[in-house]
């Protein structure tokens, strides 16, 4: 059985240099992606507070719902639409400070106000992405960008 996570308190690059080991320790000899995700999602909420925090699958032409912490969420995303759909498809990480100045932003929630959406890669293949909706408008920076992409290329490691 798992330890609970420590909350950090500090900046928030203290906060993420703190939180990743902690991630990584959790993952660390766990073969189930699934498991993984879910716990993954589980940290960044509970660390952060944002809305919603989650992950989305590559099936077919479709992003899929995968494991998540926060408000119902929209089931499947097809490539090329809103922020997830835009990021797989130009296999990047999008940092969307307003997210009703998007360009086909799909709002499954009325309270999100600000997005970051980095994918999950590996040998050149998105496979899935990482959502993180803020209620606050420019939430999302560098930073953010920084450790969430440390973060996903952890998970990418551990999956192989």
């Amino acid at each position: 059985m798992a330890e609970d996570l420590q909350v950090i308190t500090g900046s928030k690059q203290e906060q993420y240099e703190a939180l990743l080991p902690q991630i990584e320790a959790l993952i660390s000899g766990e073969p189930d992606l699934i498991a993984n995700l879910a716990n993954v999602s589980a940290a960044l909420f509970q660390q952060f507070k944002w809305l919603w925090v989650g992950f989305y699958i590559v099936r077919g032409d479709e992003l899929v719902l995968g494991p998540f912490q926060g408000p119902i969420a929209c089931t499947r995303i097809r490539k090329g639409k809103g922020v997830c759909g835009t990021s797989w498809e130009r296999a990047e990480t999008l940092v969307v400070p307003d997210v009703e100045k998007f360009p086909g932003h799909i709002a499954c929630s009325s309270l999100s106000r600000s997005e970051i959406v980095v994918p999950l890669i590996d040998k050149g293949n998105v496979w899935g992405v990482l959502d993180v909706d803020s209620i606050e408008l420019n939430d999302f920076d560098a930073v953010d960008k920084k450790y969430l992409e440390l973060l996903v290329t952890r998970i990418v490691n551990a999956a192989q």
